[in-house]
């Protein structure tokens, strides 16, 4: 296996292991509006570089990343800028909590068991709810007299998003590219903030809470969630990545290395959402973020009971999981294309 030396964490470290990393978190970022850190950081962290070096060089990777995949959809017209614009104000004040408590706990030695308990609560906690939420539209859509797809998407993120617009707390900003006429500053306000401070705590560009947020709390249409999510993410993590460094915990010719794959990857996950759209993204990203949990969960077990088998099983996961839904997304990407070019 191909390594190459990185002088920061001052070992060597496998290339093929950073390039596949980097294509798969481009092709899933991309595709879902995150970052890819549920996947990269752990990742780095099973493969042995120590967690808070994993979430400084990730957010550093997560940046140049969303760059490029945040203009190629907002070429698609699924970028809500005024709303994307806006989470700097919450985000920053959030990710910078975050940060501080990721290095308190490593000053007392207990950021690695705190994290990965974070991780576990949040992929397991979303992605169920996210696949129950797909499960209920289904049987919905499956009964006589079944809506559309636009308007179950609706009716999913209707109660949540209704109640939250209804807050009478000015200033109000009106969203015409989100389809919402008024919603409250301060609820906006607090759904970045509270993302931002999980971005730097779990060193993750906030997205894979963001994108739930923005769909079932905001009340986004799933595809501008998406391209928001990564303009959001690309905020979140710059401002991420700049304080990480300031604290020396970026390894740069790795995050360098995942950056290219990962610019590859971008563009053909962006593409893919023109041919898998609405809950069939939704149903996708709740199977991803449960797979990652299963990995990040066998390597807190390993760390408590110290079973060989059961790191080996975390490694296999984490990238398995990437790999399977990469490949899922790109299967459906050729047969989207070859169908469309079938009937021109």
């Amino acid at each position: 296996m191909l390594t190459i030396h990185l002088p920061i964490i001052g070992r060597d470290f496998s290339l093929t292991v950073l390039v596949t990393l980097g294509f798969c978190a481009g092709v899933l970022g991309g595709f879902f509006g995150v970052g890819g850190a549920w996947i990269v950081t752990p990742a780095l962290n099973i493969f042995g570089i120590n967690i808070a070096y994993a979430i400084g060089t990730d957010l550093a990777h997560i940046f140049g990343k969303s760059i490029i995949a945040t203009k190629k959809h907002s070429r698609m017209g699924n970028v809500d800028w005024r709303l994307g614009l806006l989470s700097v104000i919450g985000s920053v004040i959030g990710m910078e909590a975050g940060r501080r408590m990721v290095l308190y706990l490593e000053h007392i030695g207990r950021v690695e068991g705190v994290v990965r308990w974070g991780y576990m609560l949040f992929l397991f906690g979303l992605g169920v709810f996210m696949l129950t939420d797909y499960i209920t539209n289904l049987r919905r859509r499956n009964r006589p007299g079944h809506v559309s797809e636009g308007e179950m998407s609706h009716e999913s993120a209707g109660t949540l998003a209704r109640f939250l617009r209804k807050i009478s707390l000015p200033p109000f900003l009106a969203l015409p590219t989100s389809g919402i006429s008024r919603i409250s500053f301060w609820v906006i306000f607090l759904i970045f903030g509270l993302t931002g401070f999980f971005s730097g705590f779990m060193g993750v560009g906030g997205g894979f809470i963001l994108l739930p947020a923005l769909i079932y709390l905001i009340g986004c249409p799933t595809t501008v969630a998406v391209g928001t999510s990564l303009l959001s993410v690309c905020l979140m993590s710059a401002y991420g990545c700049f304080t990480y460094a300031l604290a020396g915990r970026v390894e740069v010719i790795a995050a360098a290395i995942m950056l290219v794959s990962a610019a590859v990857g971008s563009q053909i996950g962006v593409l893919a959402t023109r041919y898998v759209q609405g809950y069939g993204i939704r149903l996708l990203f709740s199977v991803m973020i449960i797979l990652a949990g299963i990995s990040v969960s066998l390597k807190q077990a390993y760390a408590e009971w110290q079973i060989t088998l059961l790191e080996t099983l975390s490694v296999y996961s984490v990238m398995g999981a990437a790999i399977l839904i990469t490949a899922f997304i790109l299967i459906r990407l050729v047969l989207g294309i070859r169908k469309t070019g079938m009937t021109e």
